[in-house]
């Protein structure tokens, strides 16, 4: 297959990065820097450490992917209109130059997280986060009101980490890796947590550069129309719940979704499972990137074994859409030797979530090994979003099925979110998510209740019906059946995850189980796997099972695991 190569001479300034910060260490600073480097495959091409001046015991750390004009665009970043603000943030946001334009905010220079700095100076820090259409974390410290300010987009699409101690030393880190070796006058194990998503924090800094919390809460949640829908260039919607008005406004805002993420002067690429979701983004990546004449031919990737359900769908979604298809072969020998350095990456012990993250984590390592595109789009959030998991089928009623996405939703940063930032960031890649922009599923979460729940069997069905008839995609492919990543990978005759069972089980004794209750009292494992995908996450971080509140499992239905392929109501593809 064909490869391109493009030159770095004109690289955007929006980037997937990883952000540190210390506020109050009592220990000394150059040896504590050396926890952010735990963090530097988020930004390979660039790192740098920061005092803050007047606070000697404060820094911030910065690792930057695609660098260009002499570091142009590193952090943190400071303008000379707001000399007293420092701003360190992971993310991009979309609508910048909207913003820039109502509010005629005098911009001085290109990147777009500046906008945070102006958004605060006229609104303050709430109405700031509110405002903003992306995905974030950031850090932002106002030396003039000494005051540290921290916050987290919507879903939780970028990762934050934060450790506090009881006397008001703050650490706050893109992942808990690059908090667990840091040192504190506390002898007691301090605890490290992620950052609510939706939420934003605001600290007072004292004169000895520890802090105190002052206010935490939300600025928005999944269900609102998000504040910056106001400004936003796509027209109003078509109002009335008839179906082809509804059909429409579907239709209409997940392409604009995907449009203003195409924002990068990097090379733009798609993962391409064969799946519902990912065939959407990838067609509409596909037609938009035509449309804006960009210079090179979109590549698409996907995973599996030759005969894998996902590896034929996907071929056939390429052809259709005309990509430039990359499939990387996938063994169950690859994807076993891959799991240590995979919980590695998550730092989480979920079962549903290291069995699919394993083939994610190895096209990751493809994209970055052997081709040039960097910013990779996904179809993260839909099943959450349109109940495409096939437990909703039994969904005692239809506000049962609504309630429980709106809470898969919420817990996506533990999940589905959590994976798929964490194996593309392991190899330095920039993850987008159309399906979880603000405006598409704002709406999405409006419509009645009996509209989005599955019907004639089929999952998601509203989404389907959304885009038949248009050519989008292969009929066949439009109407799929679910099939979990992590099982579609390998043939129906075996799944992936029943190989890494069948590994597992003579790593992991009897006698390992019978006590597993007593060795991990929280989150006991059950079975043989996930014993030993907890031993591993406790070797490499002893203690940090409070991370995860809950496995992920089917509701509804008798489950003794998350494999859509277990349950009863599970039916294949017939042409599988």
């Amino acid at each position: 297959m064909m490869k391109l190569r493009f030159g770095l001479n004109n690289l955007d300034q929006r980037t997937m990065c990883g952000i540190w910060a210390l506020f109050g260490s009592d220990e000394c600073l150059s040896v504590q820097c050396t926890c952010a480097m735990k963090i530097a495959h988020r930004g390979p091409d660039a790192f740098r450490f920061e005092n803050v001046n007047g606070f000697t015991n404060c820094c911030f750390g910065f690792h930057r992917l695609a660098i260009v004009d002499q570091l142009y665009g590193m952090q943190p970043l400071r303008i000379k209109k707001f000399p007293y603000l420092w701003l360190c943030y992971n993310g991009e946001i979309y609508n910048h130059h909207t913003l820039q334009k109502t509010f005629d905010f005098d911009f001085q220079t290109k990147v777009d997280g500046e906008v945070l700095l102006h958004l605060y100076d006229r609104f303050g820090i709430k109405k700031m986060a509110s405002l903003l259409d992306g995905v974030f974390a950031f850090i932002l410290l106002d030396t003039a009101n000494r005051k540290v300010h921290l916050g987290r987009d919507t879903y939780g699409v970028r990762p934050l980490f934060k450790l506090l101690t009881d006397d008001g030393f703050l650490a706050v880190c893109s992942e808990a890796k690059g908090l667990t070796n840091i040192s504190h006058s506390m002898s007691t194990e301090v605890k490290i947590e992620p950052f609510l998503p939706g939420h934003i924090e605001v600290f007072d800094l004292k004169l000895s550069g520890k802090v105190q919390s002052v206010q935490m809460e939300p600025f928005h949640c999944c269900t609102q129309e998000p504040a910056h829908a106001l400004h936003d260039p796509l027209q109003t919607l078509a109002a009335g719940l008839d179906e082809e008005t509804v059909k429409s406004n579907i239709r209409s805002l997940l392409e604009n979704g995907v449009r203003k993420r195409l924002m990068a002067h990097r090379r733009i690429g798609c993962l391409l499972s064969g799946g519902l979701d990912s065939s959407l983004i990838a067609a509409l990546l596909l037609k938009l990137a035509k449309e804006e004449k960009l210079p090179y031919k979109i590549q698409t990737f996907s995973i599996g074994s030759e005969d894998s359900p996902d590896i034929l769908a996907a071929r056939k979604v390429a052809a259709h859409i005309g990509s430039e298809h990359h499939e990387v072969n996938f063994t169950a020998e690859e994807g076993i030797r891959a799991v240590d350095e995979v919980i590695f990456h998550l730092e989480t012990y979920d079962i549903t979530t290291i069995r699919a993250s394993v083939g994610m984590y190895l096209v990751s390592k493809y994209i970055r090994e052997k081709t040039d595109s960097v910013v990779i789009f996904s179809g993260e959030g839909s099943d959450e979003l349109t109940q495409g998991y096939i437990y909703f089928h039994k969904a005692p009623s239809a506000a049962a099925a609504a309630k429980d996405s709106v809470r898969l939703l919420k817990e996506l940063y533990l999940f589905d979110v959590l994976r798929a930032d964490r194996t593309t960031a392991a190899h330095g890649l920039e993850l987008r998510v159309p399906f979880l922009d603000h405006r598409f599923t704002a709406y999405y979460l409006s419509l009645p209740e009996n509209m989005r729940v599955p019907k004639d069997g089929v999952e998601k069905h509203l989404l389907r019906d959304s885009f038949k008839g248009l050519n989008l995609i292969p009929e066949e492919i439009l109407w799929r059946r679910k099939e979990a990543f992590s099982d579609g990978m390998m043939s129906v005759k075996k799944s992936w995850y029943t190989c890494l069972q069948e590994h597992l089980d003579s790593i992991v004794n009897d006698d390992q189980m019978e006590k597993a209750s007593k060795t991990f009292p929280h989150n006991p494992p059950t079975t043989k796997e996930a014993y030993y995908f907890r031993q591993v996450f406790e070797k490499l971080y002893p203690g940090r099972a409070q991370w995860l509140s809950h496995y992920w499992m089917p509701r509804w239905i008798e489950a003794a695991d998350p494999s859509a392929r277990t349950l009863s109501i599970y039916k294949p593809d017939k042409d599988q």
